[in-house]
């Protein structure tokens, strides 16, 4: 298990230069001056810059240097935890992406929270009900849920719920009203792809001879589903939970924007069009280090759910 965990984490710093090459290399070869971004930011519209002022503006951020040069430089700060500061705001990068970081995991966890209360009783009760009138409602319930864009359902649902019925706020982070929201527009999209995760499982595991020893046994049904099959059926269940919740926690960037939400999704975007070099490094940074330590964590999770999974065993 040690040796497993080593070679993950191994393969984690890997991962991490490579997002930080990409990212950095990206950045910097997107057209435009980002000097001038920076100085139309600070100290207002185009006719107060002089050639002065941005070629100041681009020694005093060190975007004169070379490329490389820059990239080391910042690859020294993170080695000491340091994401640098923002171009615009002068704050500290880790500051801010941790002060932002709460509000995407409280929106984090109600999209998964609603996403797991409505597909693990639909998926379970579709592979027991199989070819019911529930299962096909359920089915073409999932088919639109997971061809509907993130975006339009989000304005459908502000649309129907807070400009015609005025029961919930549009936008901003208010209080439990504008909460929900959000999170029903990320919950219903992973809801669906999760149900019909939940009930492909189930068939298979339904069949399966030690649930028809269980039955033969006389165990309750309901011991037998969730005891026996559920259990069995969680593998690949907990792949797609655990990665659809590192996807939300790195920034829902759609749902923070479109609901003002102030999260890591939102930060990214403004910056993005900011143009600001040390945050979006940093934001990017942050998220590959989420679904990284998530997908660890989701490997991990398989030794304490089966038995049979063993890490660094040969067979």
């Amino acid at each position: 298990m040690w040796q497993y965990i080593m070679r993950r984490l191994i393969l984690l710093a890997v991962v991490v230069f490579g997002v930080t090459a990409l990212t950095f290399g990206l950045m910097h070869f997107t057209p435009g001056d980002p000097a001038v971004t920076i100085a139309i930011a600070r100290y207002g519209g185009t006719e107060s810059l002089t050639p002065q002022l941005v070629d100041w503006i681009r020694h005093e951020e060190g975007l004169d240097a070379p490329l490389y040069v820059q990239y080391a430089k910042w690859m020294g700060h993170i080695t000491q935890g340091d994401l640098g500061r923002s171009m615009i705001t002068y704050e500290p990068v880790m500051g801010e992406i941790l002060r932002r970081f709460p509000a995407t995991l409280e929106l984090a966890v109600g999209g998964m929270l609603i996403s797991l209360a409505i597909s693990v009783p639909l998926g379970i009760y579709s592979a027991i009900r199989r070819d019911s009138a529930v299962d096909y409602a359920g089915m073409a319930g999932v088919l639109v849920g997971v061809s509907m864009p993130n975006f339009w359902l989000a304005l459908i649902l502000i649309l129907v719920f807070s400009v015609y019925l005025g029961w919930l706020p549009v936008c901003g982070m208010s209080g439990i009203e504008s909460f929900i929201l959000p999170s029903v527009t990320l919950g219903a999209g992973i809801a669906a792809l999760t149900t019909r995760l939940i009930r492909s499982s189930m068939l298979d595991v339904l069949g399966q001879n030690y649930v028809r020893t269980a039955r033969a046994k006389g165990l309750r049904e309901n011991i037998v589903i969730l005891k026996h099959a559920f259990k069995n059926a969680m593998i690949p269940v907990i792949t797609i939970v655990g990665l659809q919740f590192a996807s939300l926690l790195e920034g829902a960037v759609i749902a923070e924007t479109i609901f003002a939400w102030p999260g890591i999704g939102r930060l990214l975007v403004d910056s993005i069009y900011a143009r600001d070099f040390p945050m979006i490094q940093g934001c990017v940074l942050f998220i590959a280090l989420i679904f990284v330590l998530a997908n660890l964590a989701v490997d991990l999770s398989y030794a304490f759910i089966d038995p049979r999974v063993r890490y660094g065993v040969k067979a």
